[in-house]
């Protein structure tokens, strides 16, 4: 018995075109830096990070003009950086620069000197295009990403409402650290009655249950949160707070000097001096727009103009599932699987109560069966634990720390059979009993269909899965019955079985 012939090209998964590198040059009121990404179709990857922290903005509030020291340390920094994207095609360097050298009286002299030292051409962005690009950017890591956006830079604070399919509306307020006072001393009274008056007249237009924020500062103050807290996944991505644990945070930071700041482990030593303008800020965002859920974002500015650069039936794509496509096709592993175990599973699935919510199930069933071969290339022993370590921490798009454990969970289980995964605690915390079950499931049926099939996607077309009548049925087309020899075939169908609480049928 030998395979069917090949499947006409046109109804055969095309092989995913090559990524390409773009960079991004943000010259912000704080800091000055270069990102050079990867993009996978949909999916970004970070490949190299440096940041300045520069202090453009920090001398605006005072003389309207930009910092002598800063503008020297930005210039020496954009140097560097066009030294490293030496070669580059301008095309795919994107510059942009913000509140601070937008507003100041030497915004432009400034810029005239980066184009004559280094000859960058600096973009400055407007406040409402500004607001634009971090409500983009929220979208580019979260395309479910529903309420309020809330971008803090060095001088100015840019809010943008969502609308399920895009930013709708915008305003730039001068909520900034630089633009409060900072780097004196916090006043609390004193710029809680600023901060409330600039803004009053917008919380009627930004009112919202959730808000997405997005800038370096508030990422502390989530690390730092995660830190009192105990929590034990280190990603800030996605990370939620609800409106007493954020309130909590921003208080105690609000009350704390540079001697008490310095003291606390994890935080950046460049912000001790803006944090707790920038606590204050969120508390009085909480109070004033009547948040409850407080969801943080990596992605910003930076990522919302990729995001707009890329064709509009990429754009589209769901981040998740390019991402775990792109992290697999990495491996060199034929680009047909992971389709083609979606295609096999996913009847069977669709018949199980929903964990997540029916849609979102289903994404997750793509994007787990785009991971069927990540271990390919890794050592037999010690795969499984590696999956599992590697999607629970992937830079990765498109999910939140929950979705994040159930695809690691998945992928432990589509390498090992163990019925428990590594830090056994942690996923305890972040996932429920059904949720664990199902991951398990999960990756077993993967575990099988990828054995079943000797990782070849054409012969999973000769064979069936099905769950009716209390049982899981495991079945081939006529004269492909030499598929389901083996014992450990019988074996992979029965851990599925066992998984699913179900009595397997084999023929």
């Amino acid at each position: 018995m030998w395979p069917r012939a090949d499947k006409p090209r046109s109804e055969r998964v095309e092989p995913r075109p090559e990524g390409r590198q773009a960079a991004v040059i943000d010259v912000g009121s704080n800091s000055v830096r270069l990102v050079i990404y990867r993009v996978d179709g949909r999916a970004l990857w970070t490949v190299y990070n440096e940041k300045v922290v520069a202090g453009l903005g920090k001398d605006l509030p005072a003389t309207g003009r930009l910092s002598p020291e800063g503008v020297e340390a930005a210039v020496a920094a954009l140097r560097r950086f066009r030294a490293v994207l030496d070669g580059w095609d301008a095309a795919e360097v994107t510059t942009a620069a913000t509140a601070a050298v937008r507003e100041a009286a030497d915004g432009r002299a400034f810029l005239k000197r980066v184009k004559d030292e280094t000859g960058l051409e600096v973009r400055i962005l407007s406040g409402e295009e500004e607001a634009h690009y971090a409500a983009l950017g929220v979208i580019a890591g979260d395309p479910q990403a529903k309420g309020v956006v809330g971008d803090l830079g060095g001088s100015s604070l840019e809010l943008i409402r969502l609308n399920g399919t895009g930013p709708v509306e915008g305003a730039t307020l001068p909520l900034g650290p630089f633009a409060l006072g900072a780097p004196k001393p916090l006043d609390v009274d004193r710029v809680r009655r600023a901060v409330d008056a600039h803004l009053a007249p917008h919380a009627g237009r930004f009112a919202s249950r959730e808000f997405h924020a997005v800038g370096g500062a508030w990422r502390n103050l989530a690390l730092l949160h995660m830190q009192l807290a105990d929590y034990p996944l280190h990603v800030a991505h996605q990370y939620e707070m609800s409106r007493a644990d954020a309130l909590d945070v921003t208080r105690f930071v609000e009350r704390q000097s540079r001697p008490s700041l310095e003291r606390i482990q994890g935080l950046s030593k460049k912000r001790f001096d803006t944090l707790p303008y920038s606590a204050l800020v969120l508390d009085q965002l909480i109070e004033r727009l009547g948040i409850e859920r407080i969801v943080i974002s990596a992605y910003g500015v930076r990522e919302g103009m990729l995001l707009e650069a890329m064709p509009p039936k990429v754009r589209v794509r769901d981040p998740l599932i390019e991402g775990c496509e792109a992290l697999t096709a990495r491996r060199g592993v034929s680009p047909d699987l992971g389709p083609a175990v979606e295609a096999w599973i996913g009847g069977a699935f669709e018949t199980l109560p929903p964990v997540f919510g029916g849609a979102r199930d289903k994404v997750l069933l793509s994007a787990a069966s785009r991971l069927a071969d990540l271990g390919a290339r890794l050592h037999p022993d010690h795969r499984a634990d590696l999956a599992f370590e590697q999607v629970l921490r992937a830079p990765i798009a498109g999910m939140n720390h929950c979705e994040r454990a159930f695809l690691a969970s998945t992928a432990f289980a589509r390498h090992s059979s163990a019925p428990q995964t590594p830090e056994t605690a942690m996923m305890a915390r972040l996932l429920s009993p059904e949720r664990r079950q199902r991951a398990r499931a999960l990756g077993s049926a993967i575990r099988l269909g990828c054995d079943l099939s000797g990782r070849n996607p054409r012969l999973l077309e000769s064979s069936s899965l099905a769950l009716r009548d209390g049982k899981l049925i495991l079945s081939t087309v006529s004269g492909w019955e030499d598929m389901l020899l083996g014992e450990q075939t019988a074996k992979r169908a029965q851990v599925l079985a066992q998984a699913l609480k179900l009595k397997l049928e084999m023929g």
